[in-house]
């Protein structure tokens, strides 16, 4: 294969289509309306399904329905719009149908703006529809990367029953870079347990997320923890980079991530001994591995494109083992390397106050760097 020049939110169409996407469902959102515009053409050529449904609420209980016939289902969109559609994600995981969703993520909250953003970290890991439910998160940091999950994203989902979330922010979903594409798979196979494709011969299959039976429903609920129990032991995704003599460790995902990486490289040249841990699946997290580097590191710094998501597991998980300083450009504002370099020397030279919470040094230093006063 040869590498080729692509837009992000063409790559994770295109690799789709590979994987043996059958149905999409999707409606028009900045800034990930490349996928459906792509998708609209090159689905009718292949002879599958492309529906532009009328709103999110539309589209995401279309691809619940597709889902439910054991085809290769999926659908893209931004923070509102995945908002929008949590109560049928919950119906899906409730189900225990497979689905594959990418969230290209903007500024929040409300409408914000179409720039990139990891706001919706929270959403995505710990929020979506009521009740109790795993979901898969994975947050690749490069188009090649992005292309290689998204590929991936439909074996997951149908091995563990769940959905699969891909999680990208407006930067990468514009941005072009060389990449491979895989080849097309062709997915020839009998009709999965959960696929409705008639009962001639057997039993009906029924799907449905609605059990009165209390105590059944419970039997469910610990099914889906089962089931994660197993995600939680074979998918956990993650890169480290300079982390063998690391005295300060930087965590970050996706392009906050791939940024640091520039400024851990360079502090690298100024004779800083600092790593970087990248995790690529935010669900299931990293945390064995981000526990034992806290046990051996002078401290941390969190870096994220938000307001402190992540930030909150990596304080929870660590349990004061070291101190955490963070750093984070929410609404749509990318950090830039230089940036987060003059973080990592704070880092390193000053001390991190133990008795205030990270979030709240970033804001105080934040806000008077911005020349910014609010009203009490």
């Amino acid at each position: 294969m040869t590498k080729e020049l692509i837009k992000g939110n063409i790559a994770f169409a295109e690799a789709a289509l590979r994987a043996g996407l059958h149905a999409y469902f999707g409606y028009p959102i900045t800034p990930q309306t490349e996928a459906l515009e792509w998708l609209s053409a090159r689905m009718p050529e292949l002879g599958r399904a492309f529906v532009q449904a009328e709103s999110e609420l539309g589209a995401i209980n279309m691809v619940y329905g597709a889902a439910c016939t054991g085809v290769r289902t999926m659908t893209s969109s931004s923070g509102p719009g995945i908002s929008l559609m949590q109560e049928g994600i919950s119906y899906i995981a409730g189900s225990e149908i497979p689905v594959v969703i990418v969230n290209v993520m903007r500024g929040g909250p409300g409408l914000g703006n179409i720039a990139p953003a990891q706001g919706d970290y929270h959403q995505a890991v710990h929020g979506g529809g009521h009740g109790d439910y795993p979901r898969i998160v994975l947050a690749p940091a490069n188009i090649q990367e992005l292309i290689d999950l998204t590929y991936e994203a439909f074996d997951i989902a149908e091995k563990y029953r769940c959905l699969v979330f891909i999680l990208i922010d407006g930067s990468m979903g514009q941005m072009m870079e060389p990449a491979e594409l895989p080849p097309f798979r062709e997915i020839k196979r009998e009709a999965p347990v959960w696929a409705t494709v008639g009962a001639k011969g057997r039993k009906p299959n029924l799907i449905c997320s609605f059990n009165i039976d209390a105590e059944a429903h419970e039997v469910t609920n610990l099914r889906l923890m089962s089931r994660w129990n197993r995600v939680r032991k074979n998918e956990v995704r993650y890169k480290e980079y300079y982390v063998e003599d690391a005295d300060y460790l930087v965590v970050g995902f996706g392009t906050s991530g791939r940024i640091a990486l520039s400024a851990v490289r360079e502090a690298r040249e100024k004779g800083i001994n600092v790593g970087l841990l990248r995790p690529i699946s935010l669900s299931p997290f990293p945390e064995e591995r981000l526990i034992a580097l806290s046990e051996k590191v002078k401290g941390m710094l969190v870096v994220e494109m938000n307001a402190g998501q992540m930030l909150d597991d990596v304080i929870s998980l660590t349990k004061g083992k070291c101190p955490i300083k963070f750093y984070g450009r929410p609404g749509g504002v990318v950090p830039m390397p230089e940036e987060i370099l003059a973080q990592i020397q704070d880092l390193t030279s000053q001390p991190v106050p133990a008795d205030i919470h990270p979030r709240d040094v970033w804001y105080d230093e934040l806000v008077a760097e911005l020349g910014l006063v609010f009203e009490e």
